[in-house]
């Protein structure tokens, strides 16, 4: 059972709360359970109860719209096996060593050992 007092919720969460818990329970799973839940979700969701005096961090438009490009750029990044800053070509295995070096379009890479890559990479 979720332990505390609920009333710095808005009235918006205690909704959302009710509603996943009847949907647990729809499931089948205990009440208790479902409340539990219910209201870890809400937590995740929002960050909790609203609390007045705007404890939590205030970002302008701007600065949040940059905070999105520069996780966008990351993202994408990693979807792509671009290697993070200061990586070592040690600390990579054998297929992001063989992705890097076909995007730098080194010969016989296929063929390569690990050690035979990182010094072609190296080269390149």
């Amino acid at each position: 059972m979720p332990r505390g007092s609920k009333d710095k919720y808005t009235d918006k969460q205690k909704r959302k709360a009710e509603h996943i818990e009847e949907s647990y329970e729809e499931r089948g799973v205990s009440r208790d359970e479902a409340e539990a839940r219910a209201w870890a979700t809400v937590n995740k969701q929002s960050g909790g109860g609203e609390r007045s005096g705007g404890s939590g961090q205030k970002k302008s438009p701007g600065a949040k719209a940059e905070s999105r490009r520069s996780s966008a750029r990351r993202a994408v990044a990693t979807r792509h096996g671009v290697p993070r800053p200061g990586q070592r070509l040690e600390a990579m295995n054998k297929q992001e060593l063989l992705e890097r070096a076909r995007r730098q379009n080194i010969r016989g890479r296929s063929s390569m050992r690990k050690q035979e890559l990182i010094e072609a990479l190296r080269k390149a």
